[in-house]
Parts: structure tokens; sequence; C-alpha cells
């Protein structure tokens, strides 16, 4: 991995977006708002009302959502029909502290130069920056859905040759993103958006993930990224990959 800056956000375009099938009978998209606008005014359309049911709406950035300016990619699930089911998004690779939302969340909190100090530590190697991750209530699907938001970072970061990933979460929501190998930062939760929640900062590191992940989420990491940049570097043109896993 190199200890190089990578390429900034706006530098990373892709021909076609790039998709898979997996074990959720979904189909995983990974694209760009300015590739597919329709599947991006989609996406925050689900975040609103996913954000609304929760009573976080707050915590939206609307100008972001609507010119998608700041987000270098987006993944969606989608069912057999086509309906959207769950969705992220990227931001970055950062390039100072201060372009971290996180940083912003623990505003006048114990642990904001501590989250300025952790991002900067890493910054030589690459940060993304996940945000605005939602899902639908779905019996059937709600495991799968977590597990693949909780590692669709992995697919974004080798795209992108960067190192790490970060986001923030709930308390109540931080086991399952430790599924994927999220590490989250020994410093005290923030009251973000709003004093009934304890918002905590998760790290990711593409070096390390295995030492944390649980063996099947990093089996999956490890064939879903394997496949997504045989797609990108080896055949730009294709945009299925077929990821199937044991």
């Amino acid at each position: 991995m190199s200890m190089a800056i990578p390429l900034a956000g706006n530098d990373f375009h892709l021909d076609r977006n790039l998709s898979w099938d997996a074990d959720t009978e979904c189909q995983f998209v990974l694209s760009q708002p300015s590739l597919d606008p329709d599947l991006w005014q989609e996406y925050v359309a689900g975040a609103y009302r996913s954000y609304r049911q929760h009573d976080i709406e707050c915590a939206l950035d609307p100008e972001a959502l609507r010119t998608g300016k700041d987000t270098v990619m987006f993944f969606s699930a989608l069912d057999t029909t086509g309906q959207m089911l769950a969705g992220a998004r990227a931001v970055g690779p950062l390039r100072s502290p201060k372009e971290a939302h996180a940083l912003a969340e623990w505003t006048g909190q114990p642990g904001q130069q501590e989250v300025r100090t952790m991002i900067a530590d890493r910054l030589p190697f690459g940060i993304l920056e996940i945000k605005t991750a939602w899902k639908v209530d779905d019996p059937a699907r709600n495991r799968s859905l977590t597990e693949i938001l909780a590692r669709i970072g992995f697919h974004m970061t080798a795209l992108l040759d960067v190192q790490f990933f970060m986001a923030t979460s709930a308390t109540f929501l931080l086991d399952k993103w430790r599924t994927s190998g999220g590490v989250v930062a020994p410093i005290p939760a923030t009251p973000y958006p709003d004093e009934r929640f304890r918002t905590r900062l998760i790290w990711w590191d593409r070096r390390t993930f295995a030492e944390h992940a649980t063996p099947d989420q990093a089996s999956k990491i490890h064939v879903e990224t394997t496949q997504l940049l045989h797609a990108f570097y080896r055949q730009p043109r294709v945009a299925n990959v077929q990821a199937s896993h044991a």
C-alpha cells in the first residue's frame, strides 16, 4: 500500500456502474451520482424516508444529497423487482480532518481533538467517510442487508486504493459494524444528532480487518472485492460481477 495521498475523489470516474448478485436475492450496485442520476435520486429518497421514520432527519445534509458533489461513490441494494432496499455513500478521499463530518459531530464534546488527531494520522494512507447508510425494514433480509452495509466500505476503498474508512454510529448498532472488522475508537460518545443518542466513531483498516471480522464477513469481503477489482481493471466494460459464497 502506498503512503502517498490517493487521487482526489473528483478524479475517480466509473465508466459503468459495478453490480453483482449475492446471497440475499438482491443485486448490489456501486455507482456515482453523475453516472446514475435516477438511481442516486432513489437512494436519496430512501434515505429521507428511513431517517424520517427514525426521527433523525436532522442528521442528513440536504445540500450534499441534492447535488451529490461530495460523494465519490454510492451503494444500493435492489430486489428482483428493482426496488431499492438499502444504500450508503462515501465521501473522500479526505484531504484534511476538517472535511470529515465526524469532526463536526464532536463539536464541543470531549474527544474532538482525538478525532482530529486520528484522522490526521491516517490521511497519508487514505480515508473514506461512509455516510447516510439506510435500509428498509425487511425481516427476511435485515441481517444480510446490515452485513453488506457493514462491508461495503471495503469495496469502495479497494477501488480507490485507500487503506481506511470511517463512520459514526449510535451505540446500539455497534455490534453490527464490528462484524466486518470495525474497531470503535476509544473516545467518549457524543450526543449526536441529539441527546437521545450516544454516537461512536468506528474505523476499518484494510490491512488488519480480518483480525476483528467474523469469518463469514471476512470471506465475503475478500471474494467481492477481488471480483470487483477484476471487473474494474481487467474488464472495464463489463458491469455484472457474479459473487457466490459457499
